[in-house]
């Protein structure tokens, strides 16, 4: 395996984990790497959309085929990377390489700061490594993206979520109503002194 790391305008690295496969890397922590998606992670994407936990507290996003997977890759992650320079990212073991979650940051209309997003297949929960995932993002938020303000929307039922974005650093700061929905959303933020991050509608 050959690992290699250079200066990027979109602060990213390609570790060449096998001759046939090139990585968008963002960054490693101890115990995972954290890079953006690609089309061939159709199946795991398959997968996590279609999780209890993601289906839950996120929603059912209709992806139920691989041309589905493929299609939402292009649409909400990719273009994401490319359009803004951030997004949600893949996590994978780093001796495996094999994808266990998404966790990043994304851009809504009806909020005036980015906010962070994560989910993980349920067999890695309850193990420390969305929290692991999380720190290192938040991190590279404040240095590499220069984010004064992240915030976080969550649905009230979701605890281990909630309890999440406390070890995070975030604090609740009020109420949230999604363009398009009817359930009201808690709103969390990162930063203790702030205007109301909703924008107005």
């Amino acid at each position: 395996m050959r690992n290699w790391a250079g200066n990027w305008s979109r602060n990213w690295c390609f570790v060449d984990i096998d001759p046939s496969s090139l990585v968008k890397v963002i960054l490693s922590t101890e115990r995972l790497v954290i890079s953006e998606a690609e089309l061939s992670d159709a199946t795991f994407i398959l997968e996590l959309l279609n999780s209890p936990t993601w289906i839950q507290f996120i929603g059912d996003k209709g992806i139920y085929s691989m041309e589905d997977a493929e299609n939402y890759i292009q649409k909400s992650l990719t273009n994401s990377y490319q359009t803004n320079s951030f997004g949600l990212y893949k996590l994978c073991f780093k001796e495996t390489m094999v994808p266990i979650g998404l966790c990043g940051f994304l851009k809504r209309d009806y909020l005036d700061h980015p906010d962070i997003g994560f989910a993980l297949l349920p067999d890695h929960e309850g193990k420390g490594l969305m929290l692991e995932a999380g720190k290192a993002l938040m991190e590279h938020a404040r240095s590499k993206l220069g984010f004064d303000e992240v915030l976080a929307i969550v649905l009230p039922s979701n605890n281990r979520s909630c309890q999440l974005l406390g070890k995070l650093g975030f604090q609740e700061i009020g109420k949230v109503m999604p363009t398009g929905s009817q359930e009201e959303l808690l709103l969390f933020s990162n930063k203790k002194s702030h205007s109301n991050g909703a924008a107005s509608s």
